[in-house]
This record gives structure tokens, sequence and C-alpha cells, in this order.
């Protein structure tokens, strides 16, 4: 990757040790909304949110969040460049937590990339996941990547079947925050239902969902371009499931 494309994320990472981060809110429940049931959807709400998000799509940017889930904190990193390529580097977001993933947008495709950590340092390489479109397919979608670019497009789509309404903002999270509900009664709804925060010119500080609680911790201008962080690669993409155990060998006495 080219000096741009890493820089960044080389300053968000180095100053995380000065940083204090408020603990995070009691989670919800898994698979149930994250809307306080005492809010109430109003227009005004769905005009400003709508605003900030159109904000969002333009935002240039690269910034470190924590994530909280299941009682333990992971970074993640989140970047968009000048060019409108985009990166979300989720450690633990495959293969049952124990691989660290990358998903990356540049002009070629949507790619998922393994991440090396201290934890599992590796090369990485590159899967192309998706030829056109920002979407990563099911069976190997960490979720986490949604919540910075792919809702983006329903967000301020006024027609889009949500209910939005202003709630106070999350402990420790800066900036305007909705709560956000379908108004759809499926299974498959169009986006993570929750509550979403931004700054006012754009940028998500904060997002509540059934799979954690992100909360910005700095961030930095973005770069001028993005680059698959290692080659590409044909094969299989990592899965969401941990692999089975090889089998122990045991010796015949």
């Amino acid at each position: 990757m080219r000096p741009s494309a890493v820089l960044p994320v080389a300053l968000l990472t180095a100053g995380l040790a000065g940083c204090g981060v408020s603990d995070a809110e009691p989670e919800p429940t898994p698979g149930s909304s994250s809307v306080p049931a005492s809010a109430a959807p109003a227009p005004e709400s769905r005009n400003e949110f709508a605003g900030l998000a159109a904000l969002a799509l333009d935002r240039r940017y690269a910034a470190l969040y924590t994530l909280e889930s299941g009682g333990s904190s992971r970074e993640i990193v989140a970047s968009v460049a000048e060019d409108g390529a985009w990166r979300v580097d989720i450690p633990g977001g495959a293969l049952g937590g124990t691989a660290g993933v990358t998903v990356i947008r540049v002009p070629a495709g949507l790619y998922q990339c393994t991440l090396s950590t201290p934890a599992t340092p590796v090369s990485p390489t590159c899967v192309r996941v998706a030829e056109r479109g920002d979407k990563v397919p099911r069976r190997y979608d960490p979720r986490v990547q949604r919540l910075f670019r792919q809702w983006l497009p329903v967000f301020t789509d006024r027609k889009a079947p949500l209910a939005v309404s202003a709630v106070q903002p999350l402990a420790g999270v800066k900036g305007s925050c909705y709560a956000v509900d379908s108004v759809m009664a499926t299974t498959d709804q169009p986006v993570d239902v929750g509550i979403y925060c931004y700054s006012a010119d754009g940028l998500l500080t904060g997002a509540r969902v059934d799979f954690g609680l992100l909360k910005l911790v700095r961030q930095v201008a973005g770069p001028k371009t993005l680059q698959l962080p290692g080659p590409e690669v044909a094969g299989e993409p990592m899965g969401l499931t941990a692999p089975d155990p090889v089998p122990r060998l045991v010796a015949p006495s």
C-alpha cells in the first residue's frame, strides 16, 4: 500500500493510548430493536437525520473507534478517501472472532482482506466479494462496515420505511443522536435499527446496534486514495464461523 493509505491509520493508532474512552452502556439484547420505547418519530427529526447522512456521504476521513460487544472491546479503523474508496478494519471479524478482516471498496470492486493483528500476525491477501455494489454477501458479512457507508443512501431517502426520532446522546459520544427503526414488519430490515450519532459536519461519532456499541476515539483527514493492503488471490473469502478443530493425532502405544 502507498504511504497515503497507511499514514492515517498509523496516526490514529499511535494516539490511542492517550485517549480516554468512557465505559460502554449496557448493550441491547441481540435481535431486539435498540430504539427506546419512549422515542416518538417526528418529521423534523427525519429531515435532520437525512441532512446529516447526506453530509456523511461527502465526508472524507480516517477515524479510530472502539466497539464494545459481549463484554470485550475492539479497535475499529474506518477510512474514506478523497476518490471515494473506503476501508474498514475489523479485528475478530471472521472465523468466529479468531481472525481479523478488512472490508475495502476500490474502483475494481469490493474486497475482503485478511487483517494482521498482534494476536494473529499475517501477510494480508484479498479476495473479491462483489463486482458491483457495496454489499458483502451475508455469509461473509462482519456487519460493522455497514455503519459507515452502506446505510447512508437509505438514511438520505426520505421515502425509505424508517421511523426516526431525536434522542439523548449516548454516554461518551458527542454530536446529535437519532433512534432509527423500521416500519416494516419483516425480518429483512432495510437497515440495522438502533441509535446513530453524527457530528454537525457528518462524521459518525457513535452507534448502538444489536451487535455492539461503537464510539469515536479520534479522527484525522482522509487519504487521497486507498489501495488493497495485499495482493488479490483466488479462493473463498473467510466466513463468520470458527473452523472445525483439527483432529489431534495420537501416537500408537
